[in-house]
């Protein structure tokens, strides 16, 4: 099949949909998914995140590593700032979800959300390097995001919200992709010089909210122990299948 814009759309489209299988297994697990998991549930989440803002510095390092210091720093303000804005709205609706777990739904939803736009180049990117790398990434990018849709669910299903309206909002954070991947094909050379800035922005985002937000959470509603349990291991099956799949 020739490669043109519209071969790599659909190709980002389906990494975007990929997404939505992270929420899969609330399927099974979602009439125990209660309240009291959340401090787990939270600390996994910030497992997969860390770990992929890792997977996302080691590939701009690269690339520009002034850039991408810039856009990890901007990537943190701009959410720091985003969040100040929100504040604690306690009127915020978010379907289910109402109050301050709506307010986190809806920051993790976009961070994850411009996480996804680095992704989206990297796809465009791709492709102007030929068809079959385009594919390898696409293929990896695919895989990549089932444990970052996993991520969002475990922030919004223990909070309320519908297995369903989390493979949405999981699948929705990755819309950019199929955005932006035919822009970055058509001008790869332009994509290209900004992508180490775009790594940094979405590494920045993710772990300041990490930091600033699931994580003192979790700390408050769980054991240390069981913390150190679920945020290790995640981290660690998210690192080793970046390993795998992109050799970072």
């Amino acid at each position: 099949m020739p490669v043109n814009v519209w071969t790599v759309t659909i190709a980002a489209a389906v990494t975007a949909l990929a997404t939505g299988l992270g929420a899969l297994p609330f399927a099974v697990l979602r009439n125990g998914m209660q309240r009291r998991w959340l401090g787990t549930s939270n600390a996994i989440a910030s497992g997969f995140m860390l770990a992929a803002s890792v997977g996302l510095l080691w590939q701009g390092f690269g690339l520009g590593v002034g850039r991408l210091c810039l856009g990890a720093g901007l990537g943190a303000i701009f959410i720091f700032v985003f969040r100040r804005l929100i504040g604690e709205n306690d009127e915020l609706v978010l379907g289910r979800l109402v109050g301050a777990d709506a307010v986190k739904a809806l920051v993790i939803v976009s961070v994850m959300t411009v996480h996804s736009a680095s992704e989206g180049v990297g796809v465009g990117v791709s492709y102007g390097g030929g068809e079959r790398l385009g594919i390898l990434i696409t293929i990896a990018i695919a895989v990549h995001n089932i444990p970052e849709g996993l991520a969002i669910s475990l922030v919004l299903v223990p909070r309320g919200a519908s297995v369903r309206a989390a493979a949405w909002w999981s699948v929705f954070s990755s819309l950019p992709q199929p955005l932006i991947a035919p822009l970055a094909y058509l001008f790869v050379e332009q994509f290209k010089a900004v992508l180490p800035a775009g790594l940094g922005f979405a590494a920045g985002a993710m772990i300041w909210m990490v930091f600033s937000e699931l994580l003192p959470e979790a700390l408050r509603d769980a054991p240390k122990r069981t913390l150190l349990l679920g945020g290790g291991i995640s981290f660690a099956v998210m690192l080793g299948a970046q390993l795998a799949l992109f050799g970072v």
